[in-house]
C-alpha cells in the first residue's frame, strides 16, 4: 500500500522552505526522487549556509538624517549649465550604506537621476547584490532600470534579466528572467545550474515578500522538463507565510490514487492553520486540519482529520468498514515554573487501520528504520517536576492498540502512574540517603493470556473465552494482565556509602527496606482463579535488604600501555519474596539477565517484583588501554543463590524469572567484550552461557563504523528458545544499516533485516540519493508490516522526493505489492 507523504514532512518543508503555488504538475514531469523513510534515520538535509553578512534585511537603502553622497573616480566633470556631475574610471558612490560601483556615471541634479553604465554593481544594506551592464537609478536608489541585469539575493539565490525595473522602493520587475540557489559551477560559470526556472516576466513584491512568474518553466542542468503560465512563491527571506505548500502525490489499492495539497494559514506570529485536503479517486476526499499556536508559557496543537468512504466494500470484515473514518490527535506542554511543566498528547482514531491505511500518522520521526508503522497510539496527561536532587512524574496513560491482535478491552487503563525520588544533599551516617515511591493505579475489562505450548496455541485453549476455563493453566498460558481494579503504592528508603582503604580496596555497604501495599479486586473471569484469588484483596509486603560490594581494581603500566583487573563480589542478605501468588505482574515482565544487571539489587525491572532470598554476585571487570591504539574493556560473571526461596524459579502468573539463567543455583555466566581501536570503529559483543554445559542461550555482536564515506551498523543476534515464556523456537537474525558516500554529493543508503532461521529477509529498506546546496533527489524502496491487518501483510513501497532549496519540495509515493508475513 502506497503513502502520501506525511504532515511532519510538510511541517518541516514550511518552516524551512516557505510555503509554494507551484503546482503539482511540475512534479509529474520531473523524474524526482525520495528519502521520506530514510530519513526518519539517516536525515538528508541541506548542507549549511555560511554566516549571514550584517545588516538588517531591507527591500532598497534606508536613507538616515544626514546621508551624504560620498564619490570616488578617477575623474570628475561638472556640467554647470546642464546641472550635471560625470564621474569617469573605477566610480565607487557611497550613499545610505549602499554602494554603488561603475566604469562611469551620470548625475543629473534637474531630474535626479543616476545613470551608471561598465561592470555596474549595486550593492545594498541587506547584502543583496545586483550586475548590471547599464543601470538608471533614482537618487535614493527607490526607483531605477537595469539592463544586463544579474542579482545575488538573500538565501544565496541568484537571477538573470534581460532588464531590470525597480518602482517605489517595493517592486521589481525582471523582463526574460531567470531564478536559482543553485551556485555557479566553479569550473564553468556558463555551465547552467541544476536547476533554474526561466519566467517572461518575473515580479518581485518585497512588501508582499512574494516573488511571481509567468510563462515560466522549470529547468533541469539546461533541459526544461515543466511548464507553468503562472506560479508563485514568497522570497527567500519568508520563513513563514500563509500560502499553499508543495503538493503530494501517492496511489493505493485502497484508496486509488491521491494528491494532497496543504494550505498554511499564518494567521499571527502566535498561531496558524494546515489545511490539508487529500483528494482520492476511490474513497473521496479525506480532509484534514491542524493549528498550532505558541503562549507565553507553552504550546498546543489539534488536528483532525475525517473522509466518508465511497468505497466501504473494499474494507468488508476490516476494522475500517465504516462509512465514516477520521481521528483527533492533539499534543501540549506548558511551562508552570522553571522547574514544572504539564502537558498533554491525545490520539483518537476512528478505528485501529485508519493510520495504516491512510498513512496520516506523524507523531514525529522514529530513529528505528525498520520500524516505519506505528503499533498504538498513546494518550496522555502528564505533570514533571525536577529538582537539585529530586524528580516528580505523574501521568494517566491510555493505550490505542493497532495491530489485528490487539483487544482494546485487554489494554489497561493507567490511572495514574506517579514517580518521586529524593536524595538528601547532606551526608547521613556517612552515606548517601534517599527514598524512592510509586503509586500504580489501572483497571482492565479482559484477562488477557498468550499461549505457551503449540498445543494451546493451535486448539486456542488460552483465547479470551474458553469453554475450558480448567485448561487455563501455567502449563498452556501466561497470564499477561487479569481483569479488574489494581493499585499498588510502593516506597523504599536506601542508603549506601563508600570506603577505600589504605591499600585501595574498595569497599561499598548498603541498605534499604521497601514496603508495598495493594488494593486488588480480580473479575472472576474465565482461567483467572488459576493464577491470582478472585475478589477484593488486600496484599502487603515489606523486604529489608543489607549488602555488601567489594571491588579491588589491580592496575599494570606497561610499554605498550595500561590494563586493569578489577575483581567485584557482592552479597546481599534479605528475606524470602513474599506475595507471589496475591500480586500481579503488570510492570515487571521484562528480564533480561545480561552484563548490564550482574550487579543490581533487585533484577526485577518493575515494583511488582521483587527479588528475596540471599545472593552473591561475582565478576570481573577488566580494561586495557592501548597506546594510539583505542581500548579493549571486558566483564565476566556469574550470580549464587544462597539462602531462602530463589524468586527466579517461582512463577508468577507471566513466567517471570524462568529461562532467565538466573532460575537455579548457580546462575548461567554472563559475558561483553567491547573494543574500540580509534573513533571510528566499535565492536562489542554480549553472551549469555549455560553454567553446566556452556551451551550459548544468548548471544550478540554489534559492530558500527564512521568512517571517510562509510557508516556501517551491524548487528547479529542468536537467542534460545524459552518455552515458558512463549518463544517456542530458536530465533537468529542479522539486522544490517549501512550508508556510503559515493561522491561529494551521491550516496546510497539501505537497512535490511534478515531472518536466519526462516533463511529470508524480513523487512528491508534501500536507496539513493543527491545531495547539494541546492538540491536534493532521492529513491528509495522499502518494506514495512501493516499491523491493523489480519494477517499481517508487509507492504512494498517505492518513494520519489524532489526538493528544490527556497522553492520547497515533494514526494510521490506508491505501492509495488504486498505478502503476507510470516507468522
Amino acid at each position: 500500500m502506497a503513502k502520501v507523504a506525511t504532515r511532519s514532512h510538510l511541517l518541516w518543508w514550511r518552516w524551512r522552505m516557505g510555503p509554494s503555488s507551484l503546482w503539482v504538475c511540475v512534479f509529474i514531469l520531473v523524474a524526482t526522487y525520495s528519502i521520506e523513510a530514510w530519513s526518519q534515520a539517516m536525515m538528508l538535509t541541506f548542507p549549511p549556509a555560511p554566516p549571514a553578512g550584517g545588516g538588517a534585511p531591507a527591500s532598497g537603502p534606508q536613507k538616515g538624517r544626514g546621508d551624504q553622497m560620498l564619490v570616488q573616480a578617477k575623474e570628475l566633470h561638472y556640467d554647470y549649465s546642464n546641472q550635471r556631475v560625470e564621474a569617469i574610471g573605477d566610480v565607487q558612490i557611497y550613499y545610505a550604506r549602499t554602494t554603488l560601483e561603475a566604469n562611469r556615471v551620470v548625475y543629473d541634479q534637474k531630474s535626479k537621476r543616476l545613470h551608471a553604465e561598465g561592470n555596474v554593481r549595486l550593492t545594498e544594506a541587506d547584502g543583496k547584490v545586483t550586475y548590471g551592464e547599464i543601470m538608471e537609478l533614482s537618487d535614493d536608489y527607490r526607483d531605477g532600470f537595469v539592463d544586463s541585469l544579474r542579482l545575488d539575493g538573500a538565501e544565496r539565490t541568484r537571477m538573470a534579466a534581460a532588464t531590470g525595473e525597480r518602482s517605489g522602493g517595493n517592486y521589481e520587475v525582471f523582463q526574460n528572467g531567470v531564478y536559482t540557489a543553485c551556485e555557479a559551477c566553479k569550473d564553468d560559470p556558463k555551465r547552467p545550474p541544476r536547476w533554474q526556472v526561466k519566467a517572461a516576466r518575473i515580479i518581485h513584491d518585497h512588501s508582499e515578500k512574494m516573488m511571481y512568474f509567468e510563462d515560466a518553466r522549470i529547468e533541469f542542468s539546461g533541459v526544461p522538463l515543466a511548464y507553468m503560465p503562472y506560479m508563485s512563491t514568497p522570497d527567500p527571506t519568508v520563513k513563514r507565510k500563509s500560502g499553499f505548500l508543495m503538493p503530494l502525490i501517492g496511489s493505493s489499492s485502497i484508496y486509488g490514487v491521491a494528491i494532497e495539497t496543504p494550505y498554511f494559514w499564518s494567521l499571527a506570529p502566535d498561531y496558524d492553520l494546515t489545511l490539508s485536503p487529500r483528494f482520492t479517486t476511490r474513497q473521496g476526499p479525506l480532509l484534514q486540519a491542524e493549528w498550532r499556536q505558541r503562549l507565553d508559557d507553552g504550546a498546543y496543537s489539534i488536528k483532525g482529520g475525517g473522509i466518508y468512504q465511497l468505497d466501504r466494500p473494499e474494507f468488508a470484515g476490516q476494522p475500517g468498514d465504516l462509512a465514516f473514518r477520521g481521528t483527533i490527535e492533539s499534543s501540549g506542554q506548558f511551562n508552570l515554573s522553571e522547574k514544572w511543566v504539564w502537558g498533554w498528547n491525545v490520539v483518537a482514531p476512528t478505528d485501529k487501520a485508519f493510520y495504516q491505511d491512510y498513512g496520516v500518522f506523524r507523531f514525529g520521526p522514529s530513529p528505528d528504520l525498520l520500524k516505519t508503522q506505528p503499533t498504538e497510539g498513546i494518550s496522555q496527561l502528564f505533570l514533571v517536576g525536577r529538582g537539585e536532587t529530586s524528580y516528580f512524574d505523574a501521568r494517566s496513560i491510555y493505550f490505542y492498540g493497532f495491530s489485528a491482535l490487539d483487544s482494546q478491552s485487554q489494554i489497561p487503563v493507567i490511572r495514574p502512574v506517579v514517580d518521586y525520588d529524593y536524595t538528601f544533599g547532606r551526608p547521613v551516617l556517612g552515606g548517601q540517603l534517599g527514598f524512592n515511591t510509586n503509586l500504580t493505579s489501572l483497571s482492565r475489562a479482559q484477562a488477557s493470556f498468550d499461549a505457551i505450548s503449540q498445543t494451546a496455541s493451535s486448539n486456542g485453549l488460552c483465547g479470551a473465552v474458553t469453554a475450558d476455563p480448567a485448561l487455563m493453566t501455567r502449563a498452556n498460558c501466561l497470564l499477561r494482565g487479569f481483569a479488574g481494579d489494581y493499585t499498588r503504592l510502593s516506597g523504599d528508603i536506601h542508603w549506601r556509602t563508600s570506603v577505600t582503604d589504605p591499600i585501595g580496596q574498595v569497599w561499598t555497604p548498603f541498605a534499604s527496606v521497601r514496603t508495598d501495599v495493594a488494593q486488588l479486586n480480580a473479575l472472576n473471569q474465565p482461567g483467572v482463579a488459576n493464577y491470582l484469588p478472585i475478589g477484593s484483596s488486600t496484599p502487603t509486603r515489606v523486604m529489608p535488604t543489607a549488602g555488601l560490594e567489594y571491588r579491588y581494581p589491580f592496575i599494570s603500566v606497561q610499554s605498550w600501555g595500561t590494563q586493569t583487573v578489577e575483581p567485584v563480589a557482592q552479597v546481599i542478605a534479605r528475606p524470602n519474596e513474599t506475595g507471589l501468588g496475591r500480586f500481579p505482574n503488570e510492570d515487571a515482565q521484562s528480564l533480561l539477565f545480561d552484563d548490564n544487571n550482574l550487579f543490581r539489587v533487585d533484577k526485577f525491572s518493575g515494583y511488582d517484583r521483587e527479588e528475596g532470598g540471599g545472593r552473591a554476585n561475582v565478576g570481573v571487570n577488566y580494561t586495557a588501554q592501548f597506546n594510539q591504539a583505542g581500548f579493549v574493556s571486558g566483564l565476566f560473571g556469574q550470580s549464587y543463590h544462597l539462602f531462602g526461596t530463589n524468586s527466579f524459579v517461582a512463577p508468577d502468573p507471566t513466567n517471570t524469572g524462568l529461562q532467565s539463567g538466573l532460575d537455579k543455583n548457580i546462575s548461567d555466566y554472563v559475558a561483553r567484550i567491547s573494543y574500540q581501536p580509534d573513533r571510528t570503529y566499535t565492536f562489542t559483543t554480549r553472551a549469555r552461557f549455560d553454567e553446566a554445559s556452556f551451551n550459548v542461550q544468548r548471544f550478540e555482536v554489534e559492530g558500527r563504523a564512521n568512517y571517510d564515506r562509510w557508516t556501517l551498523s551491524l548487528l547479529y543476534g542468536d537467542y534460545a528458545a524459552q518455552p515458558d515464556l512463549g518463544f517456542l523456537n530458536r530465533r537468529e537474525g542479522i539486522l544490517g544499516l549501512a550508508r556510503f558516500k559515493l561522491t561529494s554529493n551521491w550516496a546510497v543508503f539501505g537497512g535490511a533485516n534478515y531472518d536466519l532461521e526462516a533463511g529470508k529477509l524480513s523487512m528491508g529498506q534501500f536507496g539513493v540519493g543527491y545531495v547539494d546546496d541546492c538540491l536534493i533527489m532521492a529513491l528509495n524502496y522499502s518494506q514495512s508490516y501493516a499491523y491493523s491487518s489480519s494477517p499481517t501483510t508487509i507492504n512494498n513501497t517505492v518513494m520519489l522526493q524532489l526538493t528544490l532549496r527556497t522553492l520547497g519540495g515533494t514526494s510521490i509515493a506508491t505501492s509495488v505489492g504486498s505478502s503476507v508475513a510470516a507468522p
